[in-house]
């Protein structure tokens, strides 16, 4: 059989860029390219629409193999990632029954927080510690102990060569989330030296903790993340190398927790340029071993943004996140339940959480692939552009913040994250960031208050948060106050949709009323449309309504708005849906309610809360 030597396309001309430019800038019919189709982040770049093969031409990026250095592509060459499993119980036996259940249920990496070091060997009864991935979290004061009852416990199951886990001391915990002053360097690295010593007969054992993670759930946004964390890895190195310790034992012993959101190519992006960052880094420090600057990641799914209303869209979530850390290739993934905002994961949710992990395994193969992003042009131009920012920030906060440790000492972390926390609450009260279920398409009947049996902080050091603390606010917390509030009121609030005139625009109309309104939790009345305005005004007092809104189309406001509000005469609430030009005029007739696409949701449906449950 001959040889089909024909290419696929190759019976169509080749279109460069300036022609597709030319035929799309035809097509938005004089609407500004830039702003129509280029997304500016959060991260300071832009993202063009569409990417070609010369924009990665002159990256250095694609040079690599998975496993080279500087390991873009992964630090391995396979993509099988452990899955863990982070062990919520009342008491340590009660932890290890929980934790040889679910290792039965494909679990290969456990996670535990440890109060009492003398608690180490109870937990990890019956494990097989040369299979099974092994996390111990605790106050930074019991690392050394934990440490030592960890080695303990490695050396008697003989496992010293094959162990792999850890035991993570970070002493900037405290300060991060409740802003405690007193954080002293000397004393870390006095301890962390102590820690090495402990651990250096099992070389599997990481101890010296980057929980960027604790950044990102208190809502900064991805390069800082990225620029924070190696950051915070990096002041590890320069102190303990300071004071005498190789800098191959060090980068060899860190560990980074990050967390990944659902910005599903941005994160992606963020763990390749993350490893590859890192392993420049380390790679000044003259280590003796490559190995040494392979960075090792833990991914949790991010907590900023779950809800606890409509909360099985936290399914959703967390799914993209962790498809996101599977394709990027980090070495364990921690899936969050999705009923963590609100109570303590039952077996449902957790079993939940490990199946998501397994579907993209046993179902989508994501494990047989590495590096599955690698060449994409999208995917590469993102990972250059959030390693730019990350290394600025990265480079700012060693030469000018006088490295990580003293950043955070002095609280210049803490103020840039809740900076960015407070930007992304106003983006969500804008709805520029949608949580869908809650400040986009709510479930409006739902009730949420005899759910809740968690509240506030769950780091269990029992302190109150100072100046300089995190704020941790998760992305839905105002929404989800807003809510609460109409549910706790001895009347529920009835909004009415007062529809009439032009078919399409007034259905849009109620449709995107019946969304803002909802969201404070109110009862939404819908209507096929009105003949005239007296007509809907009555039937609107007839169901009881405290708010009449108006939809309609911007050139019928001018004569349907003023009528229906005289016709209302103050006895509901009276809102115009849209943003009609003659706005003025009408503010002028007394009409002071518009609902529109620039309106801060979160304000106006907290003003309607006042006037409407304080009646």
């Amino acid at each position: 059989m001959a040889e089909n030597k024909e290419k696929l396309f190759d019976q169509f001309p080749e279109t460069s860029y300036e022609e597709w430019r030319a035929k799309v800038e035809a097509d938005l019919k004089g609407a500004d390219f830039d702003k129509k189709l280029v997304w500016r982040t959060n991260e300071g770049f832009n993202v063009q629409p569409v990417y070609r093969a010369e924009d990665i031409a002159g990256f250095k990026t694609t040079e690599s193999l998975p496993g080279q250095f500087p390991f873009v592509r992964g630090t391995r060459t396979d993509n099988d990632w452990l899955t863990r499993q982070n062990i919520v119980a009342a008491t340590a036996a009660e932890a290890n029954e929980k934790a040889l259940d679910v290792l039965t249920k494909g679990v290969t990496s456990l996670g535990f927080k440890v109060s009492d070091a003398a608690d180490v060997d109870t937990l990890l009864k019956g494990i097989d510690l040369s299979k099974v991935e092994i996390n111990l979290t605790c106050c930074p004061g019991k690392a050394l102990a934990v440490a030592e009852a960890l080695v303990k416990a490695v050396k008697a199951a003989g496992a010293e060569e094959s162990f792999h886990g850890s035991v993570g001391y970070n002493p900037l915990r405290r300060q991060l989330l409740h802003g405690v002053e007193g954080f002293d360097t000397k004393e870390a690295v006095e301890e962390a030296c102590k820690l090495l010593d402990v651990v250096a007969d099992v070389r599997g054992i990481r101890c010296l903790a980057v929980d960027s993670d604790i950044l990102a759930n208190g809502g900064a946004f991805i390069y800082q993340e990225l620029g924070y964390a190696l950051a915070w890895g990096a002041a590890w190195l320069t102190a303990l190398t300071d004071a005498g310790r190789s800098a191959t034992e060090v980068a060899c012993r860190i560990k980074f927790n990050m967390c990944v959101s659902s910005n599903f190519f941005m994160e992606i992006a963020k763990f390749r340029a993350a490893r590859m960052l890192w392993a420049q880094i380390v790679e000044q420090y003259k280590p003796e071993c490559e190995c040494a600057e392979k960075m090792l990641v833990c991914a949790s799914t991010s907590r900023f943004n779950q809800t606890i209303y409509d909360a099985h869209v936290n399914l959703l979530r967390s799914q993209t996140e962790t498809f996101s850390a599977c394709v990027a290739g980090v070495d364990s993934i921690v899936t969050t339940p999705f009923d963590v905002p609100y109570k303590t994961p039952d077996a449902f949710s957790e079993r939940i959480a490990r199946n998501q992990q397994f579907l993209l395994k046993e179902e989508s193969h994501m494990d047989k692939v590495v590096d599955p992003a690698g060449g994409s042009y999208y995917v590469e131009t993102l990972t250059v552009s959030i390693a730019n920012e990350g290394w600025k920030l990265f480079l700012a906060t060693e030469e000018e913040e006088g490295g990580f440790f003293g950043a955070v000492a002095r609280g210049e972390v803490q103020k840039a994250v809740n900076a960015s926390c407070e930007k992304r609450h106003t983006d969500v009260a804008r709805r520029k960031e949608i949580l869908l279920g809650t400040n986009q398409y709510p479930n409006i009947n739902e009730k949420a208050a005899d759910k809740i049996e968690t509240t506030g902080c769950k780091c269990c050091c029992g302190t109150e948060k100072g100046p300089n603390a995190l704020s941790m606010k998760r992305a839905a917390t105002d929404f989800e106050a807003l809510r609460l509030e109409t549910e706790a009121a001895t009347k529920r609030p009835k909004v009415f949709m007062l529809t009439i005139g032009n078919l399409a625009m007034r259905l849009a109309r109620a449709q995107f009323s019946t969304n803002f309104f909802g969201c404070a939790g109110y009862e939404i009345v819908d209507n096929l449309g009105f003949n005239t305005v007296e007509e809907g005004v009555d039937a609107a007092l007839a169901q009881g309504a405290d708010v009449v809104v108006l939809c309609s189309s911007d050139d019928e406001y001018a004569e349907l708005a003023p009528a229906a509000f005289k016709y209302l005469d103050g006895r509901a609430e009276f809102v115009v849906a849209g943003a009609p030009a003659c706005t003025e005029e009408l503010k002028a007739a007394g009409i002071k309610d518009f609902v529109h696409v620039r309106c801060n949701v979160l304000d106006t449906l907290r003003d309607f809360n006042n006037r409407l449950l304080n009646k």
